[in-house]
């Protein structure tokens, strides 16, 4: 049977800062001063970042979010950095140590490799945000431009940069999933010492001291632990609103 019209969930209409999120080029370089592209979505809505800091999306990306947020086009801050051609970064895969810095730095997993083994760049996912050249201790990383004279918005796509963000998302969920798993094989690690030191026998007064001191110790990393994953879960709540 088919839901009435009037059964149906409400559908929320996008906010200003999702609006301004989907004009953005979504290469997650944090040249605006932010983090990411969504935390600099957010403060252009509330009016705490000016909308002419993004050097990726040039002076036509300035332009987009003017019309969006009627407002006069301005010029790129330079203070942000310069519009340029799309570049793409290159590994010397001959000087690369495999130290993997240069991979948790990407932010869109553009990059692929292991410990003490080669690492190389996948050049269809990797959207220039220079990230990675800064880690790198042997300097065996660089920018190549790769769209000729085009600039901005002229050498990226808006296919491209909803790539980027599913990316990133992706990224950020891969992130935060593997620090809890770590974080609950240490909570089970903690417990099963607990029980380990429960078990002991103590004939002196000494040894039970000691005891009644490692049980203190893994009780209370087992507490934080437990408020730890109490505030993630209630951060996971918030953000899902």
């Amino acid at each position: 049977m088919l839901s009435s019209p009037s059964s149906l969930p409400p559908v929320s209409s996008p906010s200003l800062a999702d609006r301004i999120e989907a004009l953005l080029p979504q290469t997650q370089c944090t040249k605006c001063g932010y983090p990411a592209c969504r935390p600099y979505a957010e403060a252009v809505a509330d009016g705490s970042a000016g909308y002419n800091r993004c050097p990726p999306g040039g002076q036509q990306g300035v332009a987009r979010l003017a019309q969006l947020l009627h407002q006069p086009v301005i010029p790129l801050n330079p203070a942000n950095g310069a519009e340029r051609p799309r570049p793409l970064a290159v590994i010397d895969e001959a000087a690369c140590i495999g130290c993997t810095l240069c991979i948790q730095a990407c932010p869109v997993d553009a990059i692929a490799g292991a410990a003490k083994q080669m690492h190389t760049v996948i050049n269809d996912l990797c959207t220039g945000c220079d990230l990675c050249v800064a880690p790198c201790p042997v300097d065996c990383i660089t920018m190549v431009e790769t769209s000729g004279p085009a600039t901005g918005w002229d050498a990226w796509t808006q296919q491209q940069a909803d790539g980027a963000r599913a990316r990133h998302d992706f990224h950020l969920f891969r992130l935060a999933r593997e620090k809890r798993e770590n974080d609950e094989r240490l909570a089970a690690k903690a417990a099963e010492k607990l029980k380990a030191v429960a078990a002991e026998s103590a004939a002196t007064p000494e040894q039970q001291a000691e005891q009644q001191r490692k049980k203190a110790i893994i009780q209370a990393a087992i507490e934080r632990a437990r408020l730890k994953k109490e505030q993630q879960a209630e951060q996971a709540a918030k953000d899902s609103q």
